[in-house]
């Protein structure tokens, strides 16, 4: 790994895991002493970033900031990932393999158990992963990437959004309905049960966002 590539991959983990907060400034000299490395690679590895849509530039003069995600930015993303989603498990239902199936499924019943321990962290870790294999059992690179993009924008509020054990109920009955119709072959139930599931995903923000939580 690169100087640049171990400067991207370590602001990234930082600021997804809200160390580095949305709408804070990056100081340069400090953040490259925090990660022992030299400004050079800092400053390719931040514009990377600002590519990836994670950091933005700062008000004139004043170099880089971490992205803050207006509503408007939500909205747009959530649109976006609904048409993915939909395309996803259109993909899947015309040629998932029973393994792969199988550990989806699994997945599937790994977010039960959190959920029943009331398990947060463990849920939307494993709710990651799951969204992962399912980009991995589809085979469509492309897709992927964008899909993965769009999540890491809005890491930190699907987080505090599946806190919540009644969305984290919800989000993983919605998993199950998809699995359903990509096991039975229906494309075109899939594909509805993809976009319903980011659909839902995007009402139940709204309604975090409603009460201020």
């Amino acid at each position: 790994m690169s100087l640049t590539e171990r400067a991207r991959a370590e602001v990234e983990r930082l600021i997804l895991d809200g160390a580095l907060s949305p709408g804070e400034r990056l100081n340069e000299v400090a953040l490259a002493a925090r990660l022992g490395l030299s400004r050079g690679p800092l400053r390719e590895a931040l514009r990377a970033l600002e590519r990836d849509g994670l950091v933005a530039p700062g008000p004139a003069g004043q170099g880089t900031t971490v992205r803050r995600m207006e509503a408007e930015d939500l909205a747009e993303n959530y649109d976006m990932r609904a048409l993915l989603q939909g395309f996803t498990c259109a993909r899947l239902a015309g040629a998932v393999t029973p393994r792969d199936l199988s550990d989806l499924r699994v997945r599937v019943a790994v977010m039960e158990q959190a959920i029943g321990a009331g398990d947060a962290d463990a849920y939307y870790a494993a709710n990651i992963a799951f969204h992962d294999a399912m980009l991995v059992a589809a085979r469509h690179r492309r897709s992927a990437a964008i899909y993965r993009g769009l999540l890491k924008e809005t890491h930190l509020t699907r987080m505090r959004v599946l806190r919540n054990a009644a969305n984290m109920r919800e989000s993983n009955a919605e998993h199950a309905a998809m699995l359903d119709a990509i096991a039975a072959g229906y494309v075109v139930r899939a594909r509805a049960m993809g976009e319903a599931h980011v659909a839902g995903g995007r009402r139940r923000w709204l309604d975090a966002l409603s009460r201020g939580t």
